[in-house]
C-alpha cells in the first residue's frame, strides 16, 4: 500500500474496497464476530472511506468516530438482532477487521 497517499486521494485502494465491499448475511460473519474483529459503522458514515482510512491507520478519524458512537465493536445485543432477523449487511474487509454497516443504501 502506499501510505505516502492521503486516504482521499488514494482512488486506486478506494476502488478496490468498493470492489470487495458487498452485502452479506450476517450468519456468515458470525465466526469473525466471535473472535472479535467486525466492527460496526454508524450509516451517516461512508463505508468505503472508514476503511481506507482504516487501511491507512488514520488514527485521528478513527478515535473521532469511536468517541462519537459512529465506529464500535460489533456489540452482542446487535449481533443476537441481526441474527434474529437475518440480515443483510453492507461488509467491507481491511484485514483483520471486517466493517458492518447494517443500512439498506446503495454503496457508490
Amino acid at each position: 500500500m502506499h501510505m505516502k497517499t492521503k486516504p482521499e486521494n488514494d482512488t486506486e485502494l478506494h476502488d478496490k474496497i468498493n470492489r470487495e465491499t458487498g452485502r452479506v448475511a450476517w450468519s456468515e460473519l458470525q465466526r469473525h464476530f466471535a473472535s472479535g474483529s467486525v466492527v460496526w459503522v454508524s450509516s451517516t458514515l461512508d463505508l468505503i472511506d472508514v476503511a481506507l482510512r482504516i487501511a491507512h491507520d488514520d488514527r485521528d478519524s478513527i478515535t473521532r468516530w469511536m468517541g462519537d458512537g459512529q465506529v464500535a465493536k460489533v456489540s452482542d445485543e446487535q449481533a443476537q438482532a441481526w441474527l434474529a432477523t437475518d440480515a443483510m449487511l453492507w461488509a467491507s474487509v481491511v484485514s483483520p477487521f471486517v466493517l458492518v454497516q447494517d443500512e439498506k443504501k446503495p454503496v457508490h
